[in-house]
């Protein structure tokens, strides 16, 4: 008999110790199995979302250029509503293309008109609801 915190405790048999061990080894086993089946997985759906993730911005490029063709926007006018449709604001479009804001503003303004809307949410309204209605990839 041997005593743990001076409690009696009987040992255990060594078969049951035995099978103990073995059951500790079949778990750690099964644990790595189980954890690199994930592992492969996860993986593999990492890729398939990077893939469709590339898909989609490369179909709002496609839906941008279709648009702006559609609405016939000169080439300074595609740069000026590419930048509004990132979130520039009026001042930092003006400063990236060394011009004022009020050419910038003439510009947004005719990005409207020519797309129908009243303003910068509707125009990204615009293409966010085309790509929700038609399939990625």
């Amino acid at each position: 008999m041997v005593t743990v915190l001076g409690i009696p405790v009987t040992p255990f048999d060594w078969k049951i110790m035995e099978l103990i061990e073995i059951g500790a080894a079949v778990g750690l086993l099964l644990g790595a199995v189980v954890g690199a089946i994930m592992l492969r997985w996860t993986w593999k759906r990492t890729t398939q979302v990077e893939r469709q993730l590339r898909a989609a911005s490369g179909a709002f490029m496609d839906l941008l250029e279709d648009r702006f063709d559609e609405w016939k926007l000169t080439p300074a006018e595609r740069d000026v509503a590419l930048f509004a449709i990132k979130g520039l604001s009026t001042q930092d479009i003006a400063a990236f293309r060394d011009t004022s804001e009020g050419t910038v503003k003439a510009q947004t303004n005719a990005i409207y008109r020519k797309a129908g809307v009243s303003g910068r949410p509707q125009l990204l309204s615009l293409f966010i609801d085309d790509l929700m209605d038609g399939p990625l990839g």
